[in-house]
């Protein structure tokens, strides 16, 4: 008997077999650093001589490992057998596909602490941020089994006399995976078992930051027993292997998670119809965020601050919902940002292998310098509350990647750090005259992913409910940290094709509907 989906728990940290544990698996994984790692097509190991290098961003120097990197030759390989394999995994009933993630989540889940650390190493996320990372992946896995077993039964439709009348969610057929580096288990994992569970089959193709967990999962996937070509490991250039797999006639669907940009270029690329091409492909794209949390003078202050700072700074700021803008009403601005800011300066950052740590490095020597910019920008256009720097490392990031969290107040709401993604640990502050005025600022970025209002008053959150146009919206709670089945999760505008994964409507974006009627 298949249970209720249930979240999976958070690990306590405090209990000390737990610490002990989480310090087991880091020793185990860096007894893993620096091997080499091949594509895998079809089943099968396949190195090649170009490679990249996967590094630690806690000490560039330090290689997690070295990886295989797919051609044009590769990808095209990966194709064929995917569109091989497809043509007996549709056939294959829907509880029998299930069973493998329910094994996929077992596996992950006996060796959470093992994952938790590749994140710590690879990405650097420090042990909660790791944790919940892993904590999501296994709900993705629980979840999608659990919805393509409903999907796949009696489906209610209106009954007709003399006939006999159902309809079946059928997959798609060969899917191009594309997930990001800030939860490369998680959505990686969500958007992999969603397609592979209804049927289709998928070419991976890993963020060039975290190929190590992605092949960590890879090889989880294999040990369920997943037929060859069903999931194919394809590490390589978006700008060759990516661009040419979403042109290729015989893609049928990309699920895409990043930036804007990438995902607008994806959307651009894939509608134009290829020679030999039978289908308007589908593309599911989540593409990152603005998000503002807005306070009024009704609001529980320090509740406000508390989520503020935790969605402001966790991991630090490297997430599509992480708060950019805090959007305060004129009467209690200055006791926010006076509280933020003392909150924030007892943060601590250092190596995230520390259990006390709460901010590790940003991802990259490139995001480094992105958010760099980014402070220098916003300095000019706000007054610097606190940050802006590199703490006692090294400011040209040679001894890490890591930056203070930065506080910048009177933003315009117009000001480059107001409206653009900054996807670090920057927190611009913006006041508002009233709570109409606060409202309409946090609406006024081409973005609509998640957002917060923290408020005591039912006129003004019945109002935010209505008008607050973002696709996660949050009341008297950070903007950060949806749960699978709770909050299904995906934005509006320029943040995607609100694909709301971890919910009831996900698996109909890599299914198709088809009607059939029999008359006796």
């Amino acid at each position: 008997m298949i249970t209720e989906f249930q979240n999976e728990p958070f690990t306590d940290f405090s209990v000390k077999a737990n610490e002990d544990a989480m310090n087991a698996a880091l020793k185990l994984v860096r007894s893993k650093l620096g091997q080499d790692y091949p594509l895998h097509i079809n089943g099968q190991a396949v190195e090649t001589e170009k490679k990249l290098s996967s590094t630690n961003p806690s000490n560039p120097s330090e290689i997690v490992g070295n990886f295989s990197q797919a051609s044009v030759k590769e990808a095209d390989d990966a194709m064929s057998a995917a569109v091989t394999a497809f043509e007996t995994w549709k056939t294959v009933c829907p509880q029998k596909r299930a069973r493998h993630l329910f094994k996929a989540a077992a596996i992950m889940r006996r060796r959470k602490f093992e994952f938790s650390a590749w994140l710590v190493v690879e990405i650097g996320k420090n042990w909660a941020e790791a944790d919940g990372d892993v904590a999501e992946a296994i709900d993705f896995c629980e979840f999608y089994a659990r919805e393509m077993i409903r999907l796949s039964g009696p489906q209610p439709l209106t009954p007709s006399l003399g006939e006999e009348n159902e309809l079946q969610y059928i997959p798609l057929g060969v899917g191009l995976v594309v997930p990001p580096w800030n939860f490369p288990l998680a959505i990686l994992v969500g958007m992999t078992t969603a397609a592979i569970v209804a049927g289709n089959t998928v070419i991976l193709k890993p963020s060039s930051e975290t190929p190590g967990i992605a092949y960590q999962f890879y090889k989880v996937m294999e040990e369920t027993g997943l037929p060859k070509g069903v999931l194919n490991f394809l590490p390589g250039p978006g700008s060759s292997v990516g661009d040419h797999l979403v042109q290729n006639a015989k893609t049928r669907f990309i699920a895409f998670t990043g930036s804007k940009e990438v995902g607008l270029r994806i959307n651009e690329l894939a509608a134009k119809p290829q020679k030999g091409q039978l289908w308007i492909k589908r593309v599911i794209a989540e593409m990152g965020g603005k998000d503002s949390i807005v306070v009024d003078d009704s609001a529980d202050i320090d509740s406000a601050v508390d989520g503020i700072v935790a969605s402001a700074f966790g991991f630090q700021g490297q997430k599509c919902s992480a708060c950019s803008r805090a959007i305060i009403h004129a009467n209690v601005y200055d006791e926010v940002l006076k509280k933020v800011v003392e909150k924030t300066k007892k943060l601590q950052l250092g190596s995230p292998e520390k259990k006390e740590t709460n901010m590790g490095p940003v991802a990259s020597k490139s995001q480094y310098a992105s958010v760099k910019e980014y402070i220098e920008i916003g300095s000019k256009e706000g007054k610097l509350e606190t940050g802006g720097g590199a703490g006692s490392f090294a400011t040209d990031g040679k001894d890490g990647f890591y930056i203070e969290p930065t506080i910048i107040s009177g933003i315009d709401p117009m000001a480059r750090i107001s409206q653009e993604e900054i996807f670090g640990p920057v927190l611009a502050f913006i006041k508002a005259k009233d709570w109409s005025d606060a409202l309409k600022i946090a609406n006024n970025t081409e973005f609509g992913l998640t957002g917060a209002v923290y408020s005591g008053n039912r006129d003004n959150l019945e109002q935010a409910r209505r008008e607050f146009h973002v696709g996660n919206l949050y009341i008297n709670r950070k903007c950060t940290g949806a749960l699978v089945g709770v909050h299904p999760f995906g934005g509006f505008n320029m943040s995607g094709t609100d694909s709301k994964a971890g919910g009831r409507d996900y698996l109909l974006l890599f299914t198709q509907a088809k009607s059939i009627a029999e008359k006796y």
